[in-house]
């Protein structure tokens, strides 16, 4: 027996009772979009996750090959009948069993759907304000970079951001240089120096980030790059934005007492909704 919120009942009723991922964060996880039927960036996000499996050494089944990965996503958005454009959570975590030391490194999967009401990107107008939250600290290591289900520092800076007012918060490491946002990692304009930092100082290696890096190096006289980002650099910037595969971009409109432009960002939006068009028609 269990007691669940204080009521007895049969162990097995609760299947949460010995899940590894709810129990210790032992998973991690993919959310994609689905555009006409195709996982967006389908490539980077299954390398990304098997990369994360083999970090924190789950056994990865002989089957999970791209294709079944894309299958089991089409699969499961078909029958909703959402499969236009959706955005699709994939959870691996490792078998039941053991304590901090699992009995076995086999897995599962859990996938999951919503409807989204657009294919293309879309810059919100409205003022974006964030500051920064210095509760926690992302720590500078690899385990920072994957997409884990240990997300309560993003949970209590949501939490923050809402009871303060913000929109979002800008995240910390212990070296006390700005990582990402809550949600996304984050892009600094500074003249025409385009900055992110690089995934050493803690960031998710994120799919969108690689593919703004990548459209940004084809917009004449602007130089990209990976560089460390101070708190004290944030007031010098001339834009700041967030970007992650759900939303695209997120333009960042006021950080304390400075604003900012959002030029760059709707740039980049219509060369990223000129890939998606092209790529996903």
């Amino acid at each position: 027996m269990i007691n669940f919120n204080g009521t007895l009942v049969t162990q097995g009723s609760n299947i949460l009772t010995q899940n590894r991922g709810f129990l210790y964060g032992d998973a991690v996880f993919e959310t994609v979009k689905i555009v006409n039927s195709q996982v967006l960036y389908l490539e980077d996000h299954y390398f990304r996750l098997m990369a994360s499996m083999r970090v924190v050494r789950m056994e990865i089944p002989m089957n999970f090959t791209m294709e079944y990965f894309e299958e089991q996503i089409l699969t499961l958005t078909n029958k909703l009948g959402i499969s236009n454009v959706a955005r699709v959570r994939v959870t691996v975590f490792r078998n039941d069993g053991g304590y901090y030391l699992p009995i076995d490194k086999t897995v599962s999967f859990l996938i999951h759907a919503i409807a989204l009401d657009s294919t293309l990107y879309a810059i919100d107008e409205k003022e974006y304000e964030v500051d920064l939250f210095k509760d926690f600290y992302v720590t500078k290591q690899l385990l920072s970079s994957i997409k884990s289900t240990n997300r309560l520092l993003n949970v209590t800076a949501s939490i923050f951001a809402s009871e303060n007012g913000l929109d979002n918060c800008l995240l910390l490491n212990d070296s006390k240089n700005v990582v990402e946002a809550i949600q996304g990692n984050i892009f600094m304009l500074v003249g025409n120096k385009l900055v992110t930092p690089p995934v050493s100082e803690g960031c998710v290696k994120g799919v969108l980030r690689k593919q703004l890096l990548k459209l940004a190096k084809t917009i004449e006289g602007l130089e990209v790059t990976e560089e460390v980002i101070s708190p004290f650099d944030l007031q010098k910037a001339d834009e700041l934005f967030i970007t992650n595969v759900i939303k695209g971009i997120q333009p960042i409109t006021k950080y304390r007492k400075k604003t900012f432009k959002t030029d760059l960002s709707q740039k980049l939006v219509s060369k990223l909704n000129e890939v998606v068009s092209v790529t996903f028609s």
